[in-house]
C-alpha cells in the first residue's frame, strides 16, 4: 500500500512538472514564428508580418519600461528595407525608405539610451510609425495609438 502511494505520488509530480514545462509562453517563442502569422484570407506580405511583429514588440518594450526593466530587441527591424510589401510601389518610393530609416535610427537609439531617455526615445519610435502611417498606409493608425 505505501509503495503504490509513493509511486501515485511520484506520477503525479511527474505529470505537474510535465504540464507546466510544456505550456506555451509569447515570451519564448522565436521572431520566425512571431513573423509567420497572416491574418488576412488571401495572404499577408512579407512586410505586412514584419510589420505586426514590429507591434507586438513594441507592446512588449512598453511593459518593458513601464516595469523599469532593460529593453530588449528581437527582431531585425532592418528588413523593413528589403520586406516584400502589399503595395511594392509605396514600399520602393523615397518617402517610405526615408521613413524606414528615421524608424532604424529609434531603433539604434533605444538600444542605447540610458534609463532617463529611454521613455522620450520610445515616444520617439511611435511617433515615427504614425507619421509613416499617416503618409502611405493609414489602416493600422488606431492600433499604433495603443502602444503610446
Amino acid at each position: 500500500m505505501r509503495t503504490t502511494l509513493i509511486i501515485t505520488i511520484c506520477l503525479l509530480s511527474l505529470f505537474a512538472l510535465g504540464v507546466s514545462c510544456s505550456e506555451d509562453s509569447k515570451d519564448c517563442s522565436s521572431t520566425e514564428e512571431q513573423i509567420q502569422k497572416p491574418l488576412n484570407p488571401n495572404g499577408d506580405s512579407e512586410l505586412a508580418l514584419l510589420m505586426r511583429a514590429m507591434f507586438d514588440e513594441a507592446q512588449r518594450i512598453k511593459k518593458q519600461i513601464a516595469n523599469n526593466e532593460p529593453v530588449t530587441l528581437t527582431l531585425d527591424h532592418d528588413k523593413i528595407l528589403t520586406a516584400h510589401a502589399t503595395e511594392p510601389e509605396k514600399a520602393a518610393s523615397e518617402e517610405y525608405k526615408a521613413f524606414a530609416a528615421a524608424y532604424l535610427q529609434t531603433i539604434e537609439s533605444l538600444e542605447t539610451a540610458s534609463q532617463a531617455q529611454i521613455i522620450d526615445v520610445y515616444d520617439g519610435m511611435i511617433n515615427n510609425c504614425m507619421t509613416c502611417h499617416k503618409a502611405l498606409c493609414p489602416g493600422p493608425m488606431a492600433r499604433i495609438k495603443n502602444l503610446q
